[in-house]
Parts: structure tokens; C-alpha cells; sequence
């Protein structure tokens, strides 16, 4: 699972956008994750929770939750792409 977050995720990438816009303020992936330790971690094991981020602009909540769902669902699908698919079309909304 680790070579699949190498491939995809860059945080440089996130964190200049954070600095790039004096209008609109983009939250940091690190306080993002400091944020989501403060949930239940059950939470991301449950194949029925939902998650909504009504102002997605960059979608750097529903990122990380997605990457965290992927690892909690891991043992109820094991499929990789099948956990990708329930989690885009049935947990994640924004």
C-alpha cells in the first residue's frame, strides 16, 4: 500500500498551493491528519460512513480520509480497485 501513496501523493505539491491564492485559505495536509486523529478511528473501518466536505476546494480532506479509508477497509475488500470504487461512489462527498 505504501508504493501506491508514493506514486500519487506529493505534499510539496499541496503545500505551495497553500501559499499560491491571498484570497483563499487551503488547509495543510499535516493539520488536516491532526483534524481526523481527533475522530473515532472505527470510522474508517465502516464501509456504511459517509463523509461530506461541503467546501472541497482542493479536496485535501477528502484525500486524506480516502487514504485512510482505503487502509481500514482493506480487510472487509480486499480488492484494491473495488475499495476505490465503493469509496468514491458511496463514502466521499463534495
Amino acid at each position: 500500500m505504501a508504493d501506491f501513496y508514493a506514486n500519487t501523493y506529493n505534499p510539496d505539491v499541496l503545500s505551495c498551493l497553500a501559499n499560491l491564492s491571498n484570497d483563499e485559505v487551503f488547509t495543510p495536509p499535516d493539520i488536516v491528519n491532526k483534524m481526523l486523529d481527533l475522530l473515532p478511528q472505527e470510522l474508517f473501518s465502516d464501509p456504511t460512513t459517509t463523509f461530506l466536505d461541503p467546501a472541497c476546494k482542493s479536496g485535501v480532506f477528502l484525500r486524506e480520509i480516502a487514504k485512510r479509508l482505503l487502509v481500514g477497509l482493506e480487510g472487509q475488500t480486499p480488492n484494491l480497485q473495488e475499495r476505490i470504487d465503493h469509496i468514491f461512489h458511496k463514502q466521499l462527498f463534495g
